[in-house]
């Protein structure tokens, strides 16, 4: 069983001597940043020359300073940029101004696990990971709670990082809801795979491949967005609040029998060994190897899928339905817009 831990466990006074650089304003970065400021802590934000972000963070109350500069005013850094450019700024920014004792801190093992970043022995390695969005992370601190967090310690240099792991995790609201502990290995290899079995990637080709054989079968193209993409998250949110057992409780018979007897013929022995395939990707890094190069070559792969699934017959189907819900949208503002960018 997990190790969890709540406020009772935590000795917060272990961060409140500390000065935190949070590098990054994006969805993550600006809910630390704010959430470690109304703490008590001494936080300051990282900004590239020139960050679209720079003004918001000031107007939100905060000090702002370039990376290096946040960096060397700082014992504890946090990096929140996108994994495919943290290394090349953590080499430039981070790493010469960089002091004993110093900890450096992440909110995904992607670059510590897949050796892109080796941080010198004489500090601390940690990592503190929401398991939700920078938005919601915010928003359950002003309402006096928090979303559950992830620590780990891959570098104990001082011996005591899981004690400021923990202390972290508190100041952004997460032992109010609990702190699990982990290893940057389980977390980053679980997160991948997650996302591209199951949140992500399984889940939107499931959902356009049954749009398109409803419509291809001459179903209207309405009706097969509703069975197929709208109705996905009431039966979601029944999961997420009572899980599998209690989703299956409150829908009909007919729907649970047909989920017992349908469900495992989709997931077949087939797509279980393409799982076990991904899964060897992730683990021998061939994956982060994959996208990391796409990257650096100017994402030319990655943008032409991304345009195809923008491009996709459900999604102008989904547009005009939507129109007709306005209540699906109303008072929120989207994950991008809140976040401020990546920088």
């Amino acid at each position: 069983m997990a190790n969890i831990y709540y406020e009772k466990d935590v000795d917060r006074s272990v961060i409140a001597s500390r000065k935190v650089a949070v590098l990054g304003y994006g969805s993550q970065g600006h809910a630390h940043a704010l959430n470690l400021k109304e703490s008590g802590i001494d936080v300051r934000v990282g900004l590239r020359d020139g960050s679209s972000s720079a003004e918001k963070a000031r107007n939100a109350g905060l000090e702002v300073a370039s990376i290096a500069d946040a960096v060397a005013a700082a014992d504890v850094i946090m990096m929140l940029m996108p994994d495919t450019e943290m290394a090349e700024i953590y080499e430039r920014d981070v790493e010469p101004n960089l002091q004993a004792n110093d900890a450096i801190f992440f909110a995904h093992g992607f670059n510590i696990r897949f050796d892109l970043i080796s941080p010198p022995d004489n500090v601390d390695v940690c990592m503190v990971a929401p398991k939700g969005p920078g938005h919601l992370v915010r928003r359950t601190y002003t309402e006096g709670g928090g979303v559950p967090c992830l620590i780990a310690v891959e570098q104990d240099a001082s011996g005591a990082a899981k004690a400021l792991a923990l202390a972290y995790a508190d100041a952004i609201g997460g032992a109010l809801a609990g702190v699990i502990e982990t290893t940057f290995t389980e977390e980053t290899e679980t997160d991948l795979f997650g996302e591209q079995v199951v949140l992500c990637g399984g889940t939107t080709s499931l959902v356009q491949a049954a749009f398109e054989k409803l419509v291809n079968a001459g179903y209207q193209p309405e009706v097969a967005y509703f069975e197929c993409l709208h109705e996905l998250k009431l039966i979601v949110d029944l999961m997420y609040e009572e899980g599998i057992a209690g989703m299956r409780y409150s829908v009909s018979d007919t729907a649970e029998y047909g989920d017992l007897t349908r469900g495992p013929r989709i997931v077949s022995d087939s797509v279980k060994a393409e799982m076990d395939k991904i899964l060897s990707e992730i683990q021998d890094g061939s994956f982060a190897k994959e996208w990391v190069n796409e990257s650096r070559s100017g994402r030319e792969n990655f943008l032409a899928l991304e345009a195809a699934g923008h491009d996709h017959p459900i999604e102008e189907v989904g547009k005009k339905l939507r129109a007709m819900m306005p209540w699906i949208s109303a008072g929120k503002t989207s994950v991008k817009d809140m976040s401020g960018g990546q920088n």
